[in-house]
């Protein structure tokens, strides 16, 4: 029996990663913006995002007055990058996360998107995407955003098992999830499914049932996460008292090869530890440029910006963020520069979880010779190491965590 252990793989797909400086401003960057939506209708039990319900806020921090507060944001941002020589010839993708995005009407997506478009131009084959939950889309707002230049949505599937999603605090009907990707697709948009495993109680057989329905879309995406209980959340406290138990690592691998097995039978095939997809350039574009390291704008309430390892992130609470802004100033809480061996380390945590894998001169020296030794216990290919990159086997993806704490340490 083997040991999951891909908790750092949800990080990239969710979280709005951080923003960067340089001494030797480069012009002509290609850039991506992620869009954080603090809104949800409901908290579920698991989730510590920085998310709010509309009976939570008020003033500045509305959802109304979110737009605006957005934009605002984005025009703040671009004249401080200016002012420190950094221009973008081109955004390449853009990420409507959350929350739940589509709680805001589409219009306010698509006039937020083209206030972007109206400062940096979009590439012409600009990924744009939005996450959603299946009861939070309709056919008339997904066939909006599909005008307004949204290429590829994300929904928040989580299960096909009432149960399950009962345990996650989801509220969605799961038979709404076809027709919800079946207006996607008459929109012309690109689907995506996101699924979470390892809810208590859940069975291998519930796994392989959502699997088996999300699969049955004939999506071009699948993210497949393991649920991470963190501290702070509903499900966490029920677990100190006894009402839930704890996720076993061993079943928790045993339901990851089951979805790897199922997703590459369909057609999927895996580019990072928790994302199938069914071509190449199906792959979020998105993601790819968080795990390459790539420089993005956080906009949004608790949202990160990178710019080349100076990283910043916003002021978590809408209101505060809000006020800030009203005062014409950018809501950042605070800003680090990340030194070159903790960026040096952060490739190797990031690109190793890609199917492209990672360079072997990008592994320091006193710790090269573990590949080897990784590659001779079945966890990177040998083929692709004797060409100079290292690549997980789907063994090394279920412990990508110790193989990386090996190339680092």
């Amino acid at each position: 029996m083997t040991v999951l252990d891909t908790g750092a793989a949800t990080a990239g797909a969710r979280t709005a990663p951080a923003r960067t400086a340089t001494s030797s401003p480069r012009p002509g960057r290609e850039l991506s913006v992620y869009i954080h939506v603090p809104f949800c209708a409901v908290r579920c039990g698991y989730c510590d995002f920085n998310t709010y319900t509309a009976t939570e806020l008020g003033g500045g921090g509305s959802q109304a007055e979110y737009p605006a507060n957005a934009m605002a944001e984005m025009d703040l941002t671009l004249a401080e990058d200016a002012a420190a020589g950094y221009t973008y010839d081109r955004v390449s993708t853009v990420f409507f996360g959350g929350g739940t995005p589509t709680l805001l009407p589409a219009d306010d997506l698509v006039a937020m998107l083209d206030h972007l478009r109206g400062l940096i131009s979009l590439a012409e084959d600009a990924e744009v995407t939005t996450e959603a939950n299946p009861d939070s889309v309709t056919r008339e707002s997904l066939a909006r955003l599909a005008e307004g230049g949204i290429t590829r949505v994300s929904f928040g599937m989580q299960s096909a098992v009432r149960s399950v999603l009962a345990t996650l605090n989801r509220t969605h009907d799961p038979e709404r999830v076809p027709q919800a990707v079946a207006w996607a697709r008459e929109a012309g948009l690109d689907v995506s499914l996101d699924l979470i495993y390892g809810t208590p109680g859940e069975t291998l057989a519930d796994v392989e049932t959502s699997v088996k329905a999300a699969l049955a879309c004939d999506i071009d995406h699948l993210s497949a996460y393991s649920l991470i209980i963190e501290g702070n959340t509903a499900m966490a406290r029920q677990l100190r008292r006894g009402e839930l138990q704890a996720p076993d690592p061993d079943d928790m691998a045993d339901k990851y090869e089951l979805v790897d097995d199922l997703a590459v039978a369909a057609g999927l095939d895996w580019y990072e530890v928790s994302n199938w997809a069914r071509t190449p350039e199906q792959r979020s574009r998105h993601n790819l440029a968080y795990w390459r390291g790539g420089d993005w704008w956080g906009i949004g309430p608790g949202a990160h910006r990178h710019r080349d390892g100076l990283r910043s992130w916003n002021l978590k609470h809408p209101s505060r963020y809000a006020a800030t802004l009203a005062e014409g100033s950018l809501p950042v809480a605070d800003s680090e520069q990340v030194p070159d061996e903790d960026r040096a380390v952060e490739r190797i945590m990031l690109e190793l979880r890609i199917a492209d894998g990672l360079a072997v001169e990008a592994v320091p020296e006193q710790t090269r010779a573990m590949l080897a030794v990784h590659r001779d216990r079945g966890h990177l290919e040998p083929e692709a190491l004797t060409e100079g990159r290292a690549v997980l086997t789907r063994q090394g993806r279920l412990l990508a965590d110790a193989v990386i704490r090996d190339l680092v340490s």
